[in-house]
């Protein structure tokens, strides 16, 4: 995760496309790598695809976009992540988070499964429609959007000064928004129990979060 600001920089600085083409080749690899380790088929199948696709676009010129979809791909990926855990027979990944941070036995209060299960809804959504939303302004920008520079006619045109705003900082500001408000939610909505301080719950869910996505029992060494 250190590397790739590093590269990322490198590549702005001295316009050199391999150094942009790693960039996003090693932020790929470490945010899949909790699938990859699964050793399934698909996890690899797909990053396969997406560094083929990297090398498609860098071939043409276009590796600069590659940065620009990494948004994109975070969005997706944090999407399938909470997602997954929504199937039938699955812990949903709040109520994982939560019996992590704070005990299995916080899940059997009432309305703490609940609201765990409808806040993984939540994220779920959210994140996907953030990616939907963040890849319509990269290929509808105007001027520098991919369907531009394909020479593809625009179906919706959004000036690249939006698009820029919103895929470098709004994004940020609304997931970050969406957090502290629910957070703030949750300590209303349940607040005939104890919550972990914001602080808490960031450095918690921070460790933990590579087990997580593995479906690892916490409980274990």
């Amino acid at each position: 995760m250190f590397g790739y600001p590093v590269l990322a920089m490198a590549g702005a600085l001295t316009h050199r496309q391999g150094f942009s083409l790693a960039a996003c080749a090693l932020l790929l690899t470490v945010l899949m790598a909790p699938l990859l380790a699964t050793r399934r088929a698909l996890p690899w199948l797909a990053w396969l695809a997406a560094l083929a696709v990297m090398g498609w676009l860098s071939l043409r010129g276009m590796v600069g976009l590659l940065l620009e979809g990494v948004p994109i791909a975070v969005n997706i990926l944090l999407a399938c992540f909470f997602g997954r855990t929504l199937r039938a027979g699955q812990v949903p990944l709040i109520a994982r988070i939560i019996e992590a941070l704070e005990g299995p036995e916080r899940l059997a209060v009432p309305g703490v499964a609940t609201y765990a299960r409808h806040l993984t809804w939540f994220w779920a959504l959210l994140t996907a429609t953030q990616a939907m939303v963040l890849a319509v302004l990269l290929l509808c920008a105007e001027p520098g959007g991919l369907l531009g520079m394909l020479h593809i006619a625009t179906p919706w045109t959004v000036p690249a000064a939006i698009a820029q705003s919103y895929a470098h900082v709004g994004g940020y500001f609304l997931i970050a928004g969406a957090f502290l408000l629910e957070h703030l939610f949750r300590r209303w909505h349940l607040r005939h129990i104890r919550h972990p301080r914001l602080h808490e719950l960031v450095m918690g869910v921070a460790a933990r979060w590579p087990r997580l996505v593995r479906g690892e029992d916490l409980a274990a060494p």
